[in-house]
């Protein structure tokens, strides 16, 4: 989804802002999402989308399947919380979103989420750039399928042309600014999201 895509969602959401955009510790390459790209669709059957559309607001996720991120269409149900911002609040869908288990249809296409329940998403502390977002979990603690499953699904949803993302875990810990390449979704299990800090 480029730029274009998701100021149409913030519209279509009566939204005015948007998303904005770590080092992380090397993994071991998860060996329980499917079999070989040559084995698993990692398409589901059109009929199968069709049942999955619903009210809210449309947007794409990435998803693991045969060992890569792979987009798959969602609709955001997002929270009135008068506390948080506009991008905090779909920040925070996306989120739970990438938690959620897939539907029994993506499961037989090969689909799953390395990301866990219960991450919560705040916005920018005293001194933090307008754009950063504050993870609960220290993103450099996540496994690198979530790490790039998030990176990806919030760089892809923002109106910048750049595919990235600044973030940050709780408290003082220090912002970086993550990017979501070809690479990293072609090989997530292997190849980090390229990472630069954020004065």
């Amino acid at each position: 989804m480029n730029g274009r895509r998701m100021r149409a969602v913030a519209a279509a959401a009566g939204l005015t802002a948007v998303l904005a955009g770590c080092g992380i510790r090397s993994t071991e390459v998860p060996t329980d999402y499917g079999a070989a790209p040559s084995r698993v669709p990692c398409v589901m059957p059109g009929s199968s989308i069709a049942a999955q559309s619903g009210s809210g607001v449309p947007v794409e996720v990435f998803l693991v399947c045969a060992a890569q991120l792979v987009n798959v269409d969602r609709h955001l149900q997002l929270r009135t919380d008068k506390a948080t911002t506009d991008r905090v609040r779909i920040a925070q869908a996306l989120l739970d979103e990438l938690a959620t288990p897939p539907s029994e249809p993506e499961k037989q296409a090969g689909f799953a989420t390395d990301v866990r329940d219960g991450i919560t998403v705040s916005g920018p502390r005293r001194g933090d750039p307008d754009d950063a977002l504050r993870l609960s979990a220290a993103p450099e603690d996540m496994s690198a399928f979530a790490l790039a499953q998030i990176v990806c699904t919030l760089a892809d949803n923002t109106a910048s042309d750049d595919r990235t993302v600044v973030m940050g875990g709780p408290g003082d810990s220090p912002l970086r600014s993550y990017g979501c390449t070809a690479e990293v979704r072609s090989r997530p299990g292997t190849v980090a999201p390229p990472v630069s800090s954020v004065d």
